[in-house]
């Protein structure tokens, strides 16, 4: 009788016995198997190292010479080793029994009874190899799995950072990459390539794994001649029914065209054996686009394979995350495409408002992104370190620059547009002219009836000549001050005042025809009977709207502006006495309340994270880095470099601007002398000025926005030279 756990493969066996037992021990092995070899040692204390430095299958150990202690031996084997693991038969004589006992009882499997009976050890020693070849197979099964196990949870997990990563991108192609790269690992395969459906319904190349050229053409979904689903490719029909398609052969027939794929190999070199095609589709269910995997490797071998189907399930969980997270970062970029389309509408409808204002809130945020790009690209200098790190970034400085005059729509049009400095709703020159023509027609009606009355008529004549020509010269010399000078002098305003103290007489009540708040100014005034004497210039206190408190800025807002008494002050005298350009006091604070009102509107939205910043950057550009801006007189440590661009920004295209009604456009030239000499006085930024023109950045918005004649010779070292830091 053979032992049947050794039939197949050759199994090692250590024995441990005096030498006088070793014959009967081989001897008995080699009759219950030939298959069996053998090492016998006589050392005791040689047998744990045997076992761990080589593999055996039992060990056999005799315990009745005296140099073996059988519980020892078995104990120092067990602290290694399991009984399943590594079987150990004692041997034994009548006299042993005790010493076997405790061997047994120190971890030993089975005994044998000397002298050794052939057929027992058989039966013995088969039984405990069977123990042993069971506890390796399971061993074998229990390692295979653990190993499957690790295989599933690392793809599991390799899943779930994937997914986690695409919720986090936010640049589009990175997204598309890292989805075809997670999907290449997470199947073990060579390479993939993406598609995204149109609007057109069709398949457009989008990324590939491999380096080679994407092609051009796309791949219709339908028919153009009859509108029939296109089903003959695996990449239109996983489209069209959102399903996943798998093809273990190219080559091989299938019931896909797949001559697309071997005439794309036989262009680029590539053998495209296996292929696996899995539609992306979001929360809707609709399919947004294509993984096309190709050549699954075995991960031992590494030989070209068929996609094994249990990774399926895997891929098309990754193939919805991929859909969910395009389809997330689609709505964000809508979102802010949106949102930044509605912001520039805006800003055009400002310019609209004001068509003397023209372009201001368009051309303000171009020529920001020109110097603000010049200022990314610096890799040396004082800006050096200044960059927008992301799309985001940029976005919020885009916001930021767009909304920079939205306090605007709170202006009126006539301050804005105040051209002379008797604008309100209209030109009030009129209003003077008219009583120059009142009085002009006082003294010809004098001049008549002084000729009735027999008077000399050349006498007369005369006289009224000279009136006419005083009157003629008073009222073009008020309509030149209502032009407004580059600056008034003394004697014209005492000229203004004498002329005012002319008197013209009123016939008509002036209260007829007045709206209920202007009645309501008036009302303390006294009725004087008409006709009635009155200046031909006056500051009537009906022309003053006082400032209500709720039109001043509240504390919490840190305005540091002086803030007038009066909201708006319609003294002729007061207007004509204006030392330079049109504007009076109030209306400058008007016109300069358009940042307090910006403040006011941008500093009470719940920005998100990504755009804090876009109040900084909206409301800044009329600070300076000395301090003595408005409306805050924020410090050179409060700008940012955005804010500081801004800045610039604003006050070149103001210069340059064609279209204010109060000044004549300046040329490039004199326009980039005025700020240097706001660098000089620390106005502006003189790094971001310097770049201004080294970058040739003004040069470049002029040949876009400024008229020709505009546009002369400059000579930038001359504003270089004198820098001041």
């Amino acid at each position: 009788m053979k032992l049947d756990a050794l039939n197949s493969n050759p199994i090692a066996i250590l024995i441990c016995a005096d030498p006088n037992a070793s014959l009967n021990f081989q001897q008995a092995l080699l009759a219950s198997s030939p298959h069996c070899t053998v090492k016998w040692l006589e050392d005791p204390r040689q047998i744990v190292p045997a076992l761990l430095q080589d593999h055996y299958a039992l060990v056999l150990i005799d315990i009745d010479g005296s140099r073996i202690d059988g519980e020892d031996l078995v104990r120092a084997i067990r602290a290694h080793f399991a009984p399943v693991e590594l079987p150990v038969l004692i041997s034994h004589g009548p006299l042993s029994l005790d010493k076997r006992n405790a061997a047994l009882a120190a971890g030993a499997n089975d005994w044998l009874s000397n002298p050794i009976d052939t057929t027992e050890a058989m039966l013995r020693i088969n039984n405990c190899l069977t123990l042993g070849t069971l506890y390796r197979s399971n061993k074998a099964i229990q390692n295979k799995l653990e190993d499957e196990i690790k295989t599933r949870t690392a793809k599991l997990d390799m899943l779930i950072d994937s997914g986690l990563m695409m919720s986090m991108e936010k640049s589009r192609s990175k997204l598309l990459k890292h989805i075809l790269v997670e999907g290449q690992r997470l199947l073990n395969c060579d390479g993939g390539t993406m598609y995204l459906v149109t609007e057109e319904n069709t398949l457009r190349f989008a990324e590939r794994t491999r380096d080679d050229h994407l092609p051009f053409e796309e791949i219709a979904l339908y028919d153009k001649a009859t509108g029939q689903p296109n089903e003959m490719y695996a990449s239109t029909y996983a489209a069209l029914h959102n399903q996943t398609v798998i093809i273990d052969d190219v080559h091989q027939k299938t019931r896909f065209d797949c001559s697309g794929t071997r005439k794309f190999d036989a262009l680029t070199g590539y053998h495209t054996v296996s292929l696996l095609t899995v539609p992306m589709a979001p929360r809707g269910g609709k399919v947004i686009g294509i993984l096309q995997f190709f050549n699954a490797k075995d991960s031992s071998t590494g030989k070209i394979m068929s996609f094994p189907p249990d990774i399926i399930d895997l891929v098309g969980a990754l193939a919805a995350q991929a859909a969910v997270a395009l389809d997330n970062l689609q709505l964000v970029q809508n979102q802010k495409d949106t949102t930044e389309n509605i912001i520039r509408i805006m800003a055009e409808a400002l310019d609209s408002k004001s068509p003397h204002t023209g372009h201001h809130c368009v051309r303000v945020p171009e020529l920001a992104f020109m110097l603000a790009e010049a200022a990314c690209k610096e890799t040396h200098g004082p800006l050096a370190d200044f960059n927008f790190a992301s799309e985001d970034e940029w976005f919020e400085f885009r916001v930021g620059a767009w909304l920079h005059d939205c306090g605007k729509v709170t202006t009126p049009e006539y301050v804005i547009e105040k051209a002379t400095k008797l604008d309100t709703i209209h030109n009030r020159i009129h209003e003077i002219r008219t009583r120059f023509e009142v009085l002009l027609r006082d003294a010809e009606i004098a001049c008549l009836q002084a000729r009735l009355r027999g008077q000399d008529e050349t006498a007369v004549n005369a006289t009224f000549e000279q009136r006419k020509a005083e009157l003629m010269d008073d009222f073009a010399f008020i309509a030149a001050c209502n032009l407004g000078k580059e600056a008034m002098h003394p004697a014209d305003i005492e000229r203004i005042e004498t002329i005012a103290q002319t008197k013209w007489l009123r016939h008509f009540d002036d209260r007829l025809g007045l709206s209920r708040d202007e009645l309501h100014r008036r009302q303390g005034e006294t009725q004087t009977p008409l006709p009635v004497e009155e200046f031909l210039l006056s500051d009537k206190a009906c022309h003053v709207i006082p400032r209500k408190t709720q039109q001043k800025p509240r504390a919490e807002l840190g305005i540091k502006m002086t803030v007038p008494e009066n909201l708006y002050n319609y003294g002729e005298l007061y207007n004509l006495s204006v030392q330079k350009g049109t504007l009076t006091l109030e209306d400058r604070y008007k016109i300069n309340e358009h940042i307090i009102e910006t403040i006011k509107m941008l500093e009470q939205l719940p920005f998100p994270d990504t755009l804090k910043r876009v109040p900084e950057y909206a409301t800044t550009h009329h600070e300076t880095l000395d301090g003595q801006g408005y409306p805050r007189r924020l410090s050179a440590s409060d700008l940012s470099i955005p804010a500081r661009i801004m800045a610039i920004a604003d006050i070149f295209e103001a210069l340059t601007s064609a279209d204010r009604p109060y000044k004549q456009p300046y040329k490039l030239s004199k326009s980039l002398k005025i700020l240097h000499d706001m660098k000089l006085k620390r106005h502006i930024d003189p790094d971001l000025f310097d770049l201004f023109l080294t970058s040739g950045t003004y040069r470049k918005f002029a040949e876009l926005f400024l008229e020709p004649g505009q546009i002369d010779d400059v000579d930038i070292s001359a504003f270089l030279s004198s820098a001041s830091h």
